[in-house]
């Protein structure tokens, strides 16, 4: 008989074009399988307060598919990192009668999904950042839509480059993470990228600038991570004094957070929000919903953690003593394929320039 009768959704961190649908897809799996589901406000806080609503139909979800922002809003928790405050929410959950809980956010809300596991409230975690920089999965959900955006906010300062021989240099977001910055700079055809994880030949990219303005090109684009706190800026000023081309600094910010859900990401919510619904019937906790080569499949949330660490370079002593030699290896093995993805997606900017 299936323990699992009523069960929360909770939404944590930044904000990410597709956690809505993510939402709708647990909501709607959960009332397909005779579940109560619950929406918890604003992420772990609303858990520790007890803030919550109750989803009485698959209706309460209708028309959020395409809206951006996430409907059970965020807010930040630093009361969570003290056990007091986690035994609090455990206390809460088991009040209001939770049996499990789909955690949806970035590396942040896994960390505390990893907390709240080991207290021994089920949980199960569904990657939502726009950064894309959760080691365990190949993509996180709102990765595309922020492309998109950034694609679009490119394609129109493009045309005014154009227009006045301008250098753009466009800071896009990601926090420590390059891979939107790469992708980024590959759709709009930028001469130059610079991410935290790959040291920034400057040099390069302004003798590429001199050199194609003296073969008639008129406007160029240079993409800065955000990982760079202050580079775009003072890059922009470099490259006009150095090359004499008028050069302006642009950030589309947060808009990157707000842009209607992509086809891709809609999907792919809606996939990851069932599957962790499922998990849960099953009786299978304490993991997260990931997706790698086109599958999508679940991981121990601890390993999954743990190799998001190691990849950032975060990880400690004490959380390698305790992978084992089956999942330290993985996780090497799944570092230095990421680092060869990214490193290649970064010399293709530079191969096509």
């Amino acid at each position: 008989m299936n323990k699992f009768k009523r069960i929360g959704v909770l939404t944590s961190g930044g904000d990410a074009p597709g956690m809505n649908a993510a939402v709708r897809a647990i909501v709607r799996a959960g009332h397909e399988h005779g579940l109560e589901v619950y929406g918890i406000l604003e992420g772990y806080k609303g858990l520790i307060e007890g803030n919550m609503i109750e989803f009485k139909s698959p209706l309460d979800v209708s028309n959020i598919i395409n809206e951006s922002g996430t409907m059970l809003y965020s807010a930040r928790c630093d009361e969570f990192r003290d056990e007091k405050y986690r035994k609090q929410a455990l206390a809460v959950a088991r009040e209001k009668g939770l049996d499990g809980i789909v955690a949806i956010g970035g590396d942040g809300t896994f960390m505390g999904a990893t907390l709240l596991a080991k207290l021994g409230m089920p949980i199960v975690g569904v990657p939502a950042t726009i950064d894309n920089d959760m080691a365990a999965t190949d993509y996180t959900i709102g990765y595309d839509s922020a492309l998109t955006m950034n694609m679009e906010f490119i394609d129109m300062l493009r045309s005014t480059c154009e227009s006045h021989a301008r250098c753009n240099v466009v800071e896009v977001m990601g926090r420590h993470a390059g891979y939107l910055a790469v992708n980024t700079a590959i759709a709009t055809g930028a001469v130059g990228v610079a991410i935290p994880e790959i040291e920034f030949d400057e040099e390069r990219v302004i003798n590429t600038i001199i050199e194609k303005r003296k073969i008639g090109k008129r406007g160029f684009i240079v993409v800065v991570s955000e990982g760079l706190p202050g580079y775009g800026a003072e890059l922009a000023k470099k490259i006009e004094a150095r090359t004499g081309v008028e050069s302006r600094f642009a950030c589309p910010a947060h808009a990157q957070r707000g842009f209607v859900p992509t086809l891709l990401d809609r999907v792919t919510a809606s996939q990851m929000g069932a599957r962790a619904v499922e998990e849960l019937i099953a009786g299978n906790s304490d993991i997260v919903v990931v997706k790698r080569k086109g599958i999508v499949k679940t991981a121990n949330i601890a390993r999954a953690f743990a190799v998001d660490n190691m990849f950032k370079g975060k990880i400690t002593d004490e959380e390698l003593a305790e992978l084992s030699p089956e999942d330290l290896a993985w996780s090497k093995t799944r570092c230095e394929e990421l680092r060869e993805e990214l490193k290649g997606l970064y010399d293709l900017v530079y191969k096509i320039k």
